[in-house]
């Protein structure tokens, strides 16, 4: 039986993984779909981390959260994770996957405070470990919080699904000549600005560390195992 690639990895969800792309709230079927997709993933005995976004909640871009103070908008997207944390945790163990939710905010009436020594054995147990409220501070993104996390959890790889196949020159939506990379450097990444692939903090970090970095689509099925598994999708960020 082939064997995964990675043991340990850190998976970085966007909030519309959880509701669909362009939708608000959460949808019953996408989170049915993504704990089908971890499910999957964790039968081969890896160990997963994993960081969600909150823009199916709230976006700092948006109007309304542009008008606002930006710390107290940024507070109010580590909440929106929180409810995606517990959403997704709440599909797992219906799988009977063991999950536990730690915040970078305490909120001990839902979930664990993050302490890493705590988290890193969850691990061990064979729990999946999903890691709520950001950094816990304002200016930072849910990324660059990913990319901490991963560093901080001695995580293999950090996986980026996006609603794209991969890191192109331009935007593949749309630009119809625009060409893949199968790989490309941390540099080359922080560069590009016609297609944001990270926030430059968060790509900066992973440089740093030497931490590579995948970035694939989550709608192929099963596209989480197959990065696992070492098959070649999506494109591959390292030095």
């Amino acid at each position: 039986m082939q064997q995964p690639k990675f043991k340990r990895i850190l998976l970085k969800l966007g909030g519309e993984a959880m509701s669909g792309k362009g939708k608000v709230g959460i949808d019953t079927n996408d989170v049915a779909y993504l704990a089908d997709e971890i499910q999957a993933v964790k039968s081969h005995g890896v160990e997963i981390a994993i960081v969600i976004g909150g823009g199916n909640f709230w976006r700092g871009n948006d109007p309304y959260a542009q008008s606002i103070d930006r710390a107290t908008a940024d507070y109010m997207g580590m909440l929106a994770t929180v409810m995606n944390s517990l959403a997704l945790q709440d599909a797992l163990e219906k799988r009977g996957v063991y999950t536990r939710v730690q915040t970078a905010i305490e909120m001990r009436a839902i979930a664990e405070p993050y302490i890493r020594r705590r988290a890193i054995r969850h691990l061990e147990k064979g729990r999946v470990v999903i890691f709520g409220a950001g950094t816990g501070n304002p200016f930072f993104t849910t990324d660059t919080a990913g990319a901490l996390r991963a560093k901080e959890i001695e995580a293999e790889i950090l996986l980026k699904a996006t609603k794209v196949d991969g890191v192109y020159d331009k935007d593949p939506l749309k630009y119809r000549d625009a060409a893949k990379f199968e790989r490309i450097t941390y540099n080359k990444a922080i560069v590009m600005e016609q297609v944001q692939v990270m926030d430059n903090t968060a790509l900066s970090l992973c440089m740093d560390n030497d931490l590579p970095i995948v970035v694939f689509d989550l709608s192929q099925p099963r596209a989480i195992e197959r990065v696992v598994m070492g098959e070649p999708i999506g494109t591959l960020i390292s030095k």
